[in-house]
């Protein structure tokens, strides 16, 4: 397996490096906000800015579901949640986002499990990105219907302000948007938990912060299910041939023959231990 340290920085440095480019569509109170800026990101300080973001509480804000209904950020909380943010006219590398994010989510309810952990993305065109829109966007790449994973569109003040907490940054450009490509992981409490770049990421990147979130317990153990998420934390793995998590059962065979063998010995040692006992009373019964 890779080293993630390494990988983490070659994916930032990618990522910041060669910014996402899509078609034009933003409020004009932004592109007017921006007009001035420099286009082009300074990386340091694009990476600076997004990680400084970790421990922030992001808040909650109202948004607009696919079918047009009101929802409010606080109900994907309580658990761990997935944020990103995509705009439907972006040409490359939203799309490949979402594909990487696709195969990355399916892996992780299948192993993490189906209802511990939610996903968003967030529409940043807000002109734009409507309701209908963002439904279309999800469907054209297969992934309107996984459970737990919605597609949400907001006002120009709630997007700019989340994406400010969160660390994401996106400016109006001559080609449309250049944007981060960035995934949030924000934790049960709403904090921001660990930050991912890159349209295409190694998926042990986002899997291992989200598998210590889902998992993770505090120590002593104060119940049974503590300790089986802890095992549970210890043996889902990475297989790189595979490029997919999986529970290893491999820790309780091994377990298991330990037992067998220390078993098998105390029980020896038992019976030598009985039988010296009896060959000493037999003895002072000779006497």
């Amino acid at each position: 397996m890779k080293n993630p340290a390494r990988t983490f920085l070659a994916a930032a440095v990618l990522a910041l490096a060669s910014i996402a480019l899509a078609s034009p569509g933003m409020a004009d109170r932004t592109r007017a906000r921006l007009a001035d800026t420099d286009p082009r990101l300074d990386q340091a300080k694009a990476l600076q800015e997004s990680q400084a973001a970790i421990g922030r509480q992001i808040g909650d804000h109202e948004l607009v579901d696919t079918r047009g209904r009101t929802v409010r950020l606080s109900e994907f909380l309580g658990r761990p949640l997935v944020l990103n943010f995509i705009y439907t006219g972006c040409a490359q590398s939203c799309n490949v986002m979402t594909r990487v994010l696709a195969d990355v989510y399916d892996n992780a309810r299948e192993v993490l499990g189906r209802d511990s952990f939610a996903a968003v993305t967030i529409g940043f065109d807000t002109i734009n990105d409507t309701p209908e829109r963002m439904l279309a966007f999800a469907r054209q790449r297969d992934v309107a219907n996984m459970p737990g994973w919605r597609f949400l569109s907001g006002s120009a003040e709630t997007v700019e302000a989340m994406a400010r907490t969160a660390g994401f940054q996106y400016f109006p450009s001559t080609k449309g948007f250049d944007h981060l490509d960035q995934v949030t992981i924000i934790d049960a409490e709403g904090k921001v938990h660990a930050q991912i770049y890159g349209e295409v990421f190694d998926k042990p990147l986002l899997m291992e912060p989200l598998k210590q979130l889902v998992f993770g317990t505090p120590a002593p153990y104060r119940s049974v299910g503590d300790l089986i998420k802890k095992i549970r934390l210890f043996c889902t793995l990475y297989d790189p041939k595979a490029d997919r998590y999986q529970f290893d059962y491999s820790l309780f065979m091994g377990i298991g023959a330990g037992v067998l063998v220390i078993g098998g010995v105390i029980i020896a040692l038992a019976r030598e231990l009985l039988s010296a006992r009896r060959r000493r009373r037999h003895q002072e019964r000779a006497v």
